[in-house]
């Protein structure tokens, strides 16, 4: 009786490169950046509200203009006969309202994603996946940093751009429909300038005059158990009180006025205004030799590296 032939051996048939370990990728070749990149696309991922609050104002922003654009020429003849400089405001009116109101849910955006942003996993226990990551601590605090820092300023740039680019095309079909042509906007309104200054204060005062405010809220959001708001706002209350009652002075009461202000030493800037040059007083190489931005990266700096610690030993709520 014949023996059967011998299986094929599995070595001499495999192909080179499809093994399971030739496509496996260790995670020590993954650069950091890379790691750092993902990480921040997470967060968009996990926080919708990050994009989807911007696009609701400017959604509702643009539904308010259409209705008051029944009202435009009526407005515009009238507006004629004004002065120079009461026409210009008039015109640039809604552009500006427009940037301040996305700016504004970008910044609560920005408040309330850093006080949940280490917080929450630890209250899902969705921190202990993400420890299991090849992920340092450091890149995933990092990384939600980024979010207010940089992207929230980013996107609020984008958005702002973009609904003001629609409220200019309707303007300038209710005027030229009108039969009052474009040429008050063209002489009084300049887009590109505008877009300029608000991105210099998205950058300047949004990213780096509050990333003190930012970095503490992080720092609280890797501490506290509960409440996270409260203990974000109670500590700054108190030493406020303390110095009050102790040495009948304001000082740290008027740095955090400052602060929130968004102006640096030198700054002439008229918070009630309604104005791009409003939000921009200061030239770039006064902000950037201004003492409180050093001094507030470094005290930023400082909350994070904190926020790093914290989240190294802080275990699941």
């Amino acid at each position: 009786m014949s023996t059967p032939p011998n299986p094929p051996s599995t070595s001499a048939n495999a192909v080179p490169g499809t093994s399971l370990e030739s496509q496996a990728i260790s995670p020590s070749l993954i650069s950091p950046g890379r790691r750092f990149y993902w990480s921040v696309r997470r967060e968009l991922w996990e926080n919708r509200s990050i994009w989807i609050a911007p696009l609701a104002v400017s959604a509702l922003t643009l539904l308010g203009f259409l209705i008051s654009t029944f009202r435009l020429p009526g407005r515009m003849r009238d507006a004629l006969a004004l002065d120079p400089l009461k026409l210009h405001q008039l015109i640039e009116r809604p552009y500006d309202f427009s940037a301040l109101l996305i700016m504004g849910a970008t910044l609560l955006v920005a408040i309330f994603y850093c006080l949940d942003a280490l917080h929450g996993e630890r209250r899902d226990r969705s921190i202990l996946f993400w420890k299991s990551l090849p992920i340092s601590d450091f890149a995933t605090v990092l990384s939600k940093a980024a979010i207010p820092l940089f992207i929230l300023p980013l996107i609020t740039f984008a958005f702002t751009v973009a609904t003001q680019s629609i409220i200019y095309l309707i303007n300038s079909a209710v005027l030229l429909g009108s039969g009052l042509g474009i040429a008050p906007l063209w002489n009084h309104l300049s887009l590109f300038q505008s877009w300029a200054m608000l991105l210099y204060h998205l950058l300047a005062v949004h990213s780096l005059w509050y990333a003190p405010f930012f970095a503490w809220l992080l720092m609280v959001s890797a501490w506290a158990r509960r409440a996270p708001f409260l203990w974000a706002a109670l500590p700054l209350l108190a030493i406020g009180v303390v110095e009050k009652i102790a040495f009948s002075t304001s000082y740290f009461g008027a740095m955090l006025l400052n602060r929130i202000a968004g102006a640096p030493e030198g700054s002439t800037a008229t918070p009630t205004a309604i104005s791009m040059a409003a939000l921009t007083p200061v030239t770039l190489f006064q902000f950037l030799g201004s003492a409180g931005l050093w001094s507030g990266l470094a005290v930023a700096a400082l909350f994070l590296v904190i926020a790093v610690r914290l989240r190294q030993h802080r275990q699941p709520i």
